[in-house]
């Protein structure tokens, strides 16, 4: 009763901030329909190759600084600027990928919005700007040969080049930023920027092409007269460009890091740094916080928003998320770390698939596997909302060919099994099973935890129910017979027995499955069940993962796929259609997705997990695993009852468009 209270108050204002929310969001769109010149970006028309403008540049550093005899050539400052540039690219997505977890996690998170696929479709292409810096710095490097030969320190440059940001930069770009705020100008350009209400650090750089021009002009201040006058170097120009990231990533992370005892310490540092929580104001009150990276400028000129510190004290002082449901899952490929809302966004925003360029990846590649090997703890991946309950995904730092290892099990289930008595002791209501967590030779469905701990309050759900459901009405109607194909599950037997309980004959092409499943048949239903060598008998096909080529090269022209497992088969045929893994359509009330379930599309989700969803709406107080099904009808009309939809060949090629 307690539980549901909260969720009423909670509900209630929440309410009230969507409405402001959406109204604003509302204004800035309305504001944005009116693109200035130089919005796009020169390079837009390239797509991916665009990195291709970068190639002569960085062709002619290589070959002068190792093929040139003339040593007078050979200048270390030509050739550091690709490192500096692939270091800022992986400063930010360090940013990106702090940024997603803490504000999952739910600690010191600013704003309670949620980020959608538009948000992140838009954001695509913030290292337009690291493209875009270093062609001036390749450029400014050939025309001035002041910038030749720098040395790798100069104490005066840096006073000089800290001295300039804190006085003309900081100061110019104040106003610079008050006159974006102009409707004539904010309309044509700064819109962009604010169409994300609910910032992440790359929000920072999101800006039409044209704005990047006056931020370059600005900041290109110190570091051109550090130039001119002789006393720039390499440390004076790599501490800037990185502090100049630092500061707008720290911005607009949207979770508050920055200590109350550094301001203790030192009173006056709240004029030359300012926090996330003070920039966030900035995107939620719109007319307040104009300053750059210092405030002094909004204390000096009265913008300052009165809340500031009352929101950078609440947001400090705000504890970890509490979810109502959890979904645990697992990587599955070396490769998928990058398909994670915790890697790289745009990719996260789209079904899971292979990339020719992972190759060139490997160090990263590696490097991920050694954490999450020497790691060994659930993380969290993800929140979201639907209607009045938190969800969170956690994942477990194994990959899918780790579960088939068997001296790696006993590993495997202590990780599930630490994650369900956390859970437990957080007050959890539920906990679904995802992909290969609750595989039946690993832990019996989950059963195995059950056993163990006959105390747990929390529910723990592996999903067959739902996933039945799901498959038996992906079958097209008017189907009188079907091919049940792949390793026998829990899964299979309950399909086989709904279907020949509802009249449709299931046909098995092997002796020993068709033994099998007659056994878990009872006599009636056993009728309805067909022991075939011909692989012609049907064109609907209900398989699992491990479909050889070979069996499906032998079904019919124009034969469904549907599988019944967590993991899709290879696909092999194509004149065949190939169904997706269980999942559904999921309501647009579902908040804050901006990431794809492994290879479904945008905003699908896996069967598995729509069943702790709905078992914590109906409020059932049984574990589904082991050998538990629930009625598979009404498991069913909850999922519709709750506004899922049914996921067909139409709607999969929709939501991936």
């Amino acid at each position: 009763m307690q539980w549901k209270q909260r969720l009423l108050r909670e509900d209630r204002g929440r309410t009230k901030l969507q409405g402001l929310y959406f109204a604003r969001k509302k204004l800035y769109k309305s504001m944005a329909s009116k693109p200035g010149i130089l919005t796009e970006w020169p390079w837009t028309f390239l797509g991916n190759f665009k990195y291709l403008v970068l190639a002569p540049f960085v062709g002619h550093s290589i070959y002068t600084y190792f093929m040139s005899k003339d040593e007078s050539q050979r200048d270390i400052v030509y050739i550091i600027i690709l490192p500096l540039l692939l270091s800022r690219v992986i400063h930010n997505q360090i940013w990106i990928s702090l940024s997603r977890y803490r504000t999952a996690k739910g600690n010191n998170r600013i704003v309670d919005k949620s980020i959608e696929f538009d948000q992140v479709d838009r954001e695509s292409n913030w290292d337009d700007q690291i493209i875009f810096n270093g062609l001036i710095y390749y450029i400014g490097y050939l025309l001035l040969e002041q910038a030749h030969h720098l040395p790798l320190w100069r104490t005066d440059g840096i006073i000089i080049i800290a001295l300039l940001h804190i006085g003309p930069v900081e100061f110019l770009y104040y106003w610079l930023h008050r006159a974006l705020h102009h409707h004539f100008l904010y309309s044509r350009y700064h819109s962009h920027h604010h169409s994300s209400i609910v910032t992440e650090p790359i929000t920072s750089v999101i800006h039409p092409f044209a704005e990047h021009i006056s931020y370059f002009l600005l900041f290109a201040i110190p570091l051109l007269t550090a130039t001119l006058t002789g006393t720039a170097s390499i440390t004076a120009f790599g501490a800037y460009i990185t502090y100049i990231d630092f500061m707008n990533n720290m911005g607009h992370c949207n979770f508050e890091l920055i200590p109350k005892w550094i301001f203790s310490i030192f009173s006056p540092l709240k004029y030359l740094m300012y926090t996330p929580s003070y920039h966030s104001l900035h995107h939620t009150q719109f007319r307040t916080n104009y300053s750059l990276f210092m405030p002094m400028y909004d204390y000096i000129y009265d913008t300052l928003d009165k809340s500031s510190n009352t929101l950078y004290v609440k947001s400090l002082e705000r504890e970890a998320e509490l979810p109502d449901v959890m979904h645990l899952t697992h990587l599955t490929t070396p490769e998928s770390i990058y398909h994670l809302r915790l890697g790289l966004a745009s990719l996260a925003s789209k079904p899971q698939s292979s990339k020719w360029y992972f190759w060139l990846m490997w160090p990263v590649t590696l490097w991920s596997i050694m954490i999450t090997w020497i790691y060994g703890h659930t993380f969290i991946v993800e929140r979201n909302l639907f209607k009045n309950l938190k969800l969170q995904t956690w994942a477990i730092p194994k990959y899918r060919i780790q579960y088939f290892m068997k001296w790696q099990r006993e590993t495997i289930n202590k990780l599930i099994e630490e994650a369900i008595m956390e859970a437990d002791q957080k007050g959890i209501k539920v906990l679904s099973l995802g992909l290969l967590n609750q595989e039946e030779q690993l832990n019996n469905s989950g059963e195995l935890y059950i056993r163990r701990n006959p105390q747990l309050k929390v529910k723990v759900v592996d999903g067959s129910s739902l996933a039945v459901a799901v498959v038996i009405n992906s079958i097209p109607k008017g189907t009188s017979q079907v091919v049940l194909r792949g390793r026998l599950s829990k899964v299979a037997y309950s399909i086989a027995l709904a279907l020949c309980q509802g009249g449709i004959q299931v046909v098995t092409l092997d002796d020993e499955e068709y033994k099998r499943l007659k056994t878990k048949l009872n006599p009636e239903a056993a009728t309805k069940l067909v022991l075939s060598k011909s692989y012609n008998i049907s064109k609907t096909w209900l398989v699992r993962d491990g479909l050889s080529e070979d069996e499906q090269l032998k079904a019919p022209k124009g034969t469904i796929f549907i599988p019944y497992s967590q993991f899709p088969p290879k696909k092999a045929r194509k004149d065949c259609f190939y169904f997706s893994t269980p999942a559904m359509i999921t309501p647009k009330y579902l908040e804050n997705v901006d990431s794809c379930e492994n290879w479904l599309p945008r905003r699908v989700m896996s069967a598995w997990r729509i069943a702790g969803i709905l078992h914590a709406l109906e409020g059932w107080k049984e574990h589904e695993c082991g050998n538990m099904m629930f009625d598979i009808d009404k498991v069913w009309k909850a999922s519709l009852d709750h506004g899922f939809c049914p996921l067909t060949m139409a709607s999969v090629t929709e939501s991936k468009n």
